[in-house]
């Protein structure tokens, strides 16, 4: 009787390995269908994009089209479910929407650092405007959802982290067209029509911040999405202050970056991203953090319109600047 039941046991054993490595097997692999991007085929399977895309675009990078682009009835490797380990602590962010509002503690890496993030225009102010696919887009919803994300990256390092501008009920969006609105606020103060007005607002809240936080490692980020003539197509620049090392450090880390990200990613296209000085600039000008001025592409620009409008490429740009940005913590000098 004994042997059996041992027999039964090693057989229904066995027969549980079998399955669970069959179905470890069937979602090993997955055929793009037409209208897939990464996003849709990772949630498609069950993994959450915030955290399995990088492991995704690292498992098929050969296979990748420009931009991460997918090619129907092509198969991709899915990233294996990370293992449960220790404990990650989580927390609710709101700001982030209801499908990404829990950030997973991930390092202290960023532990000590403080970001303030400004989401170009905003309120009253839409910034360039352009048409796509018969629909009008403005320039503020993608800038300020790129800026979500890193915002999103960052917290998962230890960092403290200040939106500027916000919109309390947007969220991180993974839609290619991001429905226009005008009620992104201050911090929570309504936007001014004027433009100096609205600079000086951001400027001096940003400032009273870093002055309440005096001798703490402070850095600011502010987001744009440029407009040029349809026909021009430009990578990711950065601008800082002609007078700030570790603005132009900062800028130098991030720059250097996206240089490596492209060269693994898309090694058939060179980068031509630049940092470079502009003071004339209103932020740029008067705030007081060490800080970079990034323009993420010509929205107007057919193959940067890619690089704006797939969720999963805002993704990869909030990803690749926050690596940039935790590079230059890790190099810092002693000047805060």
């Amino acid at each position: 009787m004994t042997i059996i039941r041992i027999s039964v046991l090693f057989f229904c054993l066995g027969f549980f390995i079998q399955t669970v490595a069959l179905a470890q097997d069937s979602t090993r692999t997955v055929t793009a269908e037409a209208g897939d991007g990464i996003f849709s085929i990772l949630r498609r399977n069950g993994l959450n994009p915030a955290e399995y895309l990088n492991p995704f675009i690292e498992l098929n990078r050969e296979s990748l089209g420009d931009d991460f682009g997918l090619t129907v009835g092509a198969k991709y490797q899915l990233p294996k479910l990370k293992t449960m380990g220790k404990k990650v602590r989580a927390v609710s962010y709101p700001i982030f929407g209801k499908e990404n509002e829990v950030v997973d503690s991930l390092s202290n890496q960023l532990r000590g650092a403080v970001y303030y993030l400004i989401a170009g225009h905003g309120g009253p102010d839409p910034g360039a405007i352009t048409k796509y696919r018969d629909m009008l887009v403005a320039e503020d919803e993608y800038a300020y959802d790129i800026t979500l994300r890193l915002a999103k990256e960052l917290i998962s390092h230890g960092a403290e982290v200040h939106l500027i501008i916000k919109d309390e009920n947007d969220g991180i969006r993974d839609d290619r067209i991001l429905d226009m609105d005008t009620d992104e606020t201050a911090m929570g103060e309504t936007i001014p029509l004027n433009q100096l007005a609205r600079l000086k607002q951001r400027t001096d809240q940003v400032n009273e911040l870093y002055l309440q936080k005096r001798g703490k490692y402070q850095r600011l980020l502010v987001t744009h999405v440029d407009s040029r003539a349809k026909g021009t197509n430009i990578d990711v620049f950065f601008y800082h202050h002609e007078k700030s090392k570790n603005g132009k450090r900062l800028a130098e880390s991030i720059h250097e970056t996206f240089k490596k990200k492209y060269k693994r990613f898309q090694p058939n296209r060179k980068y031509t991203g630049t940092f470079s000085e502009r003071s004339n600039l209103y932020l740029v000008k008067n705030t007081y953090p060490a800080m970079v001025y990034i323009e993420v592409g010509n929205i107007k620009n057919q193959k940067d319109q890619k690089r704006i409008f797939d969720p999963e490429n805002r993704q990869a740009l909030a990803k690749w600047i926050s690596e940039g940005l935790l590079l230059d913590f890790k190099t810092r000098n002693s000047s805060n």
